[in-house]
């Protein structure tokens, strides 16, 4: 059980920087030497991978990648890998909101020409590093990198709309492509390696001022990403490699029609012959970078909503079980502990809170769904059990300050 204490939830996009979006250099150094002064022991931030559709943290390219986005130039210029002379000026911008399609096209020319230098200039212990840091993550980075290339060389195409063989992952076009697009390969292949680095680099300091980080892994992927690309197996998919049903969730006080978020479900029959390993993958790369780990959506480690691929609501669903508790001792006897918080928000049913509890989880309270009147509501602060993680609101409210102003006097 964590000992009591306190942090703050904020997004490493939404630091103050010059380059138009918050990174893993300066700012955030700057961000968590704050937090220590302020008797702080915990940042805790959302998904880390690149976004996908909607720029969102939760539709990523890939669940175990970084997001490039986030590389810091001055720390490329620590490194060698970028000349001050190379960086754009700095430019006066709404500071209120993340430009994407203006930072991806700055943060990708950095990338480019950080990988020219590297190629040319880089001492040879980082060319051992990167080597070593590529064959290591090779289960993930060989597929991520082609994808994002192939997407560039596709204008930007999901995969279900690439020639046949590539969309079905068919070794012969995977070797030919990889053959093909090698110098944009190796840049995403370089921009991970790099992103990992400098996010080693932030962790090493925050352990100096006392301030552990808490990553966050969705418990859906994106549709259009590598890791369904590159395992369909995994998933519950067409011959198409399409969803034969998306996750969601039935009709509740947030929606008469429930929510339908279209990421396709897992096939947990094949993940449990495999040990489960990918999912255990997944969670020792964050844990790799991160002190804990928050998993998403945890209801659906016991049950999730299936709706069949051609609905247009989350009402015609129904629920399937989850891995339950077979999947969570499979993660205790590979990490020796469960260094977790989990989400266990929404429409929780007994058999959630007993997997929750079988394991010590802790679970979460949001001190916004607490004001409705009820004096039994077990968001008050007073309905705390010991067990429990507190918030005044998740990345799905209001920030508290907005939502303090919405309340009525009452």
């Amino acid at each position: 059980m964590i000992a009591r204490s306190s942090g703050l939830l904020l997004h490493v996009s939404s630091l103050p920087s010059a380059w138009g979006i918050g990174d893993f250099g300066p700012p955030a150094v700057a961000w968590i030497d704050r937090l220590a002064e302020a008797g702080q022991s915990w940042w805790q931030f959302l998904p880390l991978s690149p976004p996908g559709r909607g720029n969102s943290p939760y539709e990523p390219f890939s669940t175990f990648a970084l997001n490039e986005q986030f590389l810091s130039p001055e720390w490329l210029c620590d490194e060698g890998l970028l000349q001050k002379s190379q960086l754009p000026p700095a430019a006066s911008q709404d500071a209120s909101h993340v430009d994407y399609p203006a930072v991806g096209r700055l943060k990708d020319a950095l990338l480019a020409a950080a990988q020219d230098n590297f190629c040319r200039l880089a001492p040879p212990e980082l060319r051992r590093e990167f080597e070593q840091f590529c064959s290591a993550q090779a289960g993930w980075l060989d597929d991520y990198a082609l994808f994002r290339a192939l997407r560039i060389a596709q204008a930007d195409r999901e995969f279900h709309a690439w020639p046949a063989a590539l969309m079905r992952h068919e070794p012969a076009a995977v070797d030919e492509a990889r053959e093909q697009l090698i110098d944009l390969v190796d840049r995403f292949r370089l921009g991970q390696f790099l992103a990992h680095r400098q996010l080693r680099r932030l962790r090493d300091h925050a352990r100096t001022r006392g301030v552990g980080l808490i990553g966050d892994v969705p418990f859906f992927v994106s549709p259009d990403s590598s890791d369904v690309w590159a395992h369909p197996e995994l998933f519950l998919l067409d011959a198409e490699r399409k969803a034969q049903f998306v996750a969601g969730v039935p009709p509740d006080y947030f929606s008469e029609q429930g929510q339908l978020w279209g990421d396709p479900l897992y096939d947990w029959e094949a993940h449990r012959r495999s040990g489960y390993e990918w999912w255990l993958a997944r969670i020792g790369t964050l844990l790799s970078l991160v002190d804990i780990v928050r998993l998403d959506h945890f209801r659906a480690f016991a049950a999730a909503w299936h709706v069949p691929a051609d609905a247009t609501t989350a009402i015609q669903g129904e629920w399937r079980a989850g891995p339950g508790a077979d999947f969570f001792l499979a993660v205790k006897a590979r990490f020796g502990s469960l260094p977790l918080i989990v989400e266990d928000l929404g429409m929780i049913t007994p058999d959630v809170g007993a997997l929750r509890d079988q394991f010590d989880l802790p679970g979460m309270r949001v001190l916004q769904f607490a004001l409705d009147g009820d004096p039994k509501n077990p968001f008050l602060p007073e309905h705390y059990p010991t067990n429990v993680v507190a918030y005044t609101a998740t990345h799905d409210n209001q920030t508290t300050r907005a939502w303090y102003g919405s309340l009525s006097d009452d």
